[in-house]
Order: C-alpha cells, then sequence, then structure tokens
C-alpha cells in the first residue's frame, strides 16, 4: 500500500468506526481525497508538503473543471475532515487547511409531486407487475414510500421483522446507524397486510424445503438479498409511464419530497417533518417552507376580503 493510500484509509476507517459515516459518505470522501492525491502528485507535492496555498489551488482547480459548488464544498469538507485526522494522529504538525472559505452550497428547491400525481401513481402500482405477487409487492412499496418519506436505501434494506403484527409505528434505521420512530397510515397498513401474508407462505414454504428463509420484506435476487435501490427506481418509471405522469419528475426522491411537502401543506411543524425524514438539523429541513410559503400567499389571494379579481369589484 502506498503511503497516500495508507493515509486515506487510515481516514476512511476511522470515519466507519468513529463517526458511523454511511458507506455512501465514505466512498464519496474517498474518491474525492484519490482525485486531491493526483493533483498534487501532477503538481510535485503530497499529502506531507502541500501547504495552505495548494488546497486552494486545487480547489480553484476544481472550480475551472466546471465542478457543481456542492461537489466542490463536499471535497473541501473531505479534505478538512481528512487533514484534521492526519494532525491528531502526528503524521503532520499542522493543519493546511484550516481557515479556508469554501462555497456555500445552494439550497434548491426539491422537485416534488402533486397529490393527484401520486394517487395516480398508487393506483397505476397496482396494475404494473408480470404477476400478481408483483403487483401486490409494488403497492405496498408505493404506498409504504409516501406514507413514510423513507430514503430509497432505508425502504429496500427494511427487514421484515419490522412491520410484522401490523404496527402503527416503525423502527427505521438511517443514516448513520441512527434510528428513529415512523408511524404507518391506514393505506399503508392495508397495503402491506396482502404483502405480509404472501412473504410468510414464502418464507414457510422455504424452511420447509430446508432453504432459509429471507430477512427482508422486499426480496431480491441479487447479493444483497433485497431489492435493489436501482431496481426500485427503474420500477418507479415503468409506473409513472403507466400512470401518464412524467417519468423524469418521478424518483425515490421526489416521493420523499412529496411526502414532506403534503404533510407541511396539511399543517404539520418543520419539528416533526425533520423528525420523520430523519434529518439531523432541522436547517436541511427549512427548504421545505417554500410549501408553507405558497399555501399562505393562497389563503391570502383567496380569501383575503379585499383581495379582488380583476373585473370583481363592486361598483
Amino acid at each position: 500500500m502506498t503511503h497516500r493510500e495508507h493515509w486515506i484509509s487510515a481516514f476512511l476507517e476511522s470515519l466507519a468506526a468513529e463517526r458511523d459515516a454511511a458507506r455512501n459518505t465514505r466512498l464519496a470522501y474517498g474518491r474525492d481525497l484519490r482525485d486531491f492525491a493526483d493533483w498534487l502528485s501532477r503538481q510535485g507535492m503530497d499529502f506531507g508538503t502541500t501547504d495552505r496555498k495548494g488546497v486552494e489551488e486545487y480547489l480553484v482547480f476544481c472550480d475551472g473543471q466546471g465542478l457543481s459548488r456542492a461537489t466542490r464544498a463536499r471535497r473541501l469538507s473531505a479534505i478538512r475532515q481528512f487533514f484534521r485526522f492526519v494532525h491528531e494522529e502526528g503524521w503532520r504538525e499542522d493543519d493546511p487547511s484550516l481557515r479556508i472559505a469554501g462555497p456555500t452550497p445552494k439550497k434548491r428547491l426539491p422537485g416534488t409531486l402533486a397529490k393527484e400525481e401520486v394517487t395516480r401513481l398508487i393506483a397505476a402500482s397496482a396494475e404494473q407487475g408480470r404477476t400478481a405477487d408483483e403487483r401486490l409487492r409494488n403497492v405496498a412499496l408505493m404506498e409504504l414510500v409516501y406514507a413514510t418519506g423513507l430514503r430509497v436505501s432505508e425502504l429496500v434494506e427494511l427487514p421484515l421483522s419490522a412491520v410484522k403484527g401490523d404496527p402503527r409505528m416503525i423502527l427505521v434505521r438511517g443514516k448513520g446507524n441512527k434510528e428513529r420512530m415512523v408511524p404507518l397510515s391506514g393505506p399503508a397498513r392495508a397495503a402491506l397486510a396482502p404483502w405480509l401474508a404472501l412473504r410468510e407462505t414464502e418464507d414457510e414454504t422455504a424452511r420447509k424445503a430446508g432453504r432459509q428463509a429471507s430477512r427482508w420484506l422486499f426480496p431480491g435476487p441479487g447479493k444483497a438479498g433485497h431489492l435493489t435501490r436501482q431496481h426500485f427506481h427503474l420500477l418507479l418509471k415503468d409506473i409513472a409511464v403507466r400512470a401518464g405522469v412524467s417519468p423524469s419528475k418521478v424518483t425515490p426522491h421526489a416521493l420523499r419530497h412529496a411526502f414532506a411537502t403534503h404533510l407541511l401543506a396539511g399543517g404539520a411543524d418543520l419539528r416533526t417533518i425533520q423528525t420523520l425524514l430523519g434529518h439531523a438539523d432541522v436547517a436541511t429541513t427549512e427548504i421545505y417552507t417554500h410549501v408553507l410559503d405558497e399555501h399562505l400567499k393562497s389563503l391570502v389571494l383567496d380569501h383575503h376580503p379585499l383581495a379582488r379579481k380583476a373585473g370583481s369589484e363592486p361598483a
């Protein structure tokens, strides 16, 4: 293992062991740090010799490559955490990333779906699938993700034990291995009931045949043993086509956003939305306030006695 790979590997291991960083976060940081190391090498430097100017010039290089502000901010975050770790380990006497101001990621309004579009998607899921079993699964997936706002990884990795016994609340393991309780709506529980009955039959058949029963709510044929994120993403596109909704609008993220925006428009407060979504910081949840702004504007325009439509003023 090279000198740079040793430092990167040790840092990523510390993220996993000490901070419970998600696997995708570690992979992204690993790619970012290797890109930085390659750039340093081309400049005749490495992790041990670069200074603050070197880090700043790398960020300028990233900007010149056309990388988004969010990507550049993430790369600087990886570099800062890496050099803090290196300094704490005593591999460097200083931290060259201190006091470097990075780009602030621009908050964008997430794409979402209207309630009527979600209704059509759920109805279409009951018709999407080669077999009756697949159609049962697809309805359960759609009702569950819209009722809970789960991340796609949380949805496909949900264990069967989490929903056995028709619970009103389910335990979800989210980012950083953090757990939260999420309520199940009546429609979601109704959609899960026939799917759970089918899963119990499948598991009983497997046990009688000497095979190991799947521990996942939504089993899959791959190595992971459960439905993959990619499979669910493609399934949503097929359901969207059947529902007559633009497939470009229908993603797992869009359904999560629909869950949050529809709740907020219905009167839920930001702290509740934050808890249900599993956001560590309410600032992340505040992006949904655009829905509340639109709702308030609509109330004023539609119901305020002085908000007369053109031509409706009394003579």
